[in-house]
């Protein structure tokens, strides 16, 4: 999960032909065989978005299963990076405040990720 300096947090669209085309979620993918976590997160947010992660930490591990797969999400918040995202596979990007993440047609898997961010929040708001 990467956020702004003004709170807000990065999304994409599936790209056509992938599975659950044109949902919305949080950039990142497959870890290669054998990678550690945090090594195929700084892969794919270079491959996809273009930035460099200098810092980040775990955040939520969730399961889901759809009809035809089971996913296993290791998501990260990424504290510190470097660089400006942006779309290198064409696919769309977008800021969106945590409290409407609800409201976006955010893929089922990534819904616990959305309440592992704002329990986050709260937690710091807290502090």
């Amino acid at each position: 999960m990467i956020h702004s300096d003004q709170g807000l947090v990065l999304i994409a669209r599936r790209p056509p032909g992938s599975h659950m085309a044109g949902g919305w979620e949080f950039p990142g993918g497959k870890l290669a065989p054998g990678e550690a976590p945090l090594a195929g997160l700084r892969r794919e947010l270079r491959e996809e978005i273009g930035i460099e992660v200098l810092e980040a930490e775990p955040l939520v591990l969730c399961r889901h299963a759809y009809a035809d797969r089971r996913v296993l999400l290791d998501v990260w918040t990424v504290l510190r990076y470097a660089g400006e995202p942006r779309a290198l596979e064409g696919q769309p990007l977008r800021w969106e405040a945590p409290g409407r993440l609800h409201e976006v047609d955010l893929l089922p898997a990534d819904l616990p990720v959305v309440e592992a961010i704002l329990a986050a929040r709260a937690f710091s708001a807290d502090r």
